[in-house]
């Protein structure tokens, strides 16, 4: 099958980060495609820059799918930039790696807390969260104060504050699942699970993997897939 990853953020070394995680566990056979605009906000970081990247998504989306053939799409932005937009064009699945998040957390255990970047971006995912109908599984949304650009610039630090929010997310809730709240988080999902005896999920993963279900059981385009009747 054929996946298009768009970032909807300008900062390349970003969109070849989540290819590489992306690849990573995808199935033999899966092919995968991302890109991002190049006009618009270099990370997005709150509401505003979700609304000044938009129109630049759907830019790139509507010339991805116009030249090429694609089995599903995958918004690579945990606030799901554009995600009910992007559906009404589209004529396959899209997924955004919030909601792939979200429900892979709920497959995996009764409550979930998501560890995001900004305070910024609380209220967003916050929002999203209650209009996919997920607000009763949901502890608690926390903020790591790292900005999305500083998650590459310095991995060990980062992994070291997100702890600090995991640790208290499981003092005062009863969460028994974390969702990693930003694409940028995706490559350090391993030292955390080393860390924390619980489901430790990014969204680039949990989207790649509903991807491949989706196609598996004839839900999404025919880009790459030969079908026999």
């Amino acid at each position: 099958m054929n996946i298009l990853i768009i970032n909807p953020n300008t900062t390349a070394s970003m969109t070849k980060l989540v290819a590489a995680e992306a690849r990573s566990v995808a199935r033999a056979g899966t092919s995968i495609v991302a890109v991002n605009p190049t006009e618009g906000p270099a990370a997005i970081q709150g509401a505003s820059d979700g609304a000044e990247a938009l129109p630049h998504l759907i830019e790139v989306f509507d010339k991805q799918t116009a030249e090429n053939a694609f089995d599903t799409v995958v918004i690579a932005c945990f606030d799901d930039t554009g995600l009910w937009l992007l559906r009404e064009r589209a004529s396959i699945p899209v997924i955004g790696i919030g909601e792939a998040g979200f429900h892979a957390a709920m497959l995996s255990g009764r409550k979930f807390t998501v560890i995001t970047t900004l305070p910024i971006s609380v209220p967003v995912i916050e929002q999203n969260i209650v209009e996919q109908g997920m607000a009763g599984r949901c502890a608690e949304v926390r903020a790591t104060s790292i900005p999305v650009l500083e998650l590459e610039a310095d991995p060990a630090a980062s992994i070291e504050r997100i702890s600090v929010e995991i640790e208290a997310s499981l003092k005062s809730t009863e969460c028994d699942a974390i969702v990693l709240g930003c694409a940028g988080m995706t490559n350090i999902v391993e030292p955390l699970k080393r860390r924390f005896d619980l489901p430790i999920i990014d969204g680039v993963k949990a989207a790649i993997g509903l991807c491949e279900m989706l196609n598996n059981i004839g839900v999404g385009g025919t880009g790459g897939v030969e079908r026999t009747v």
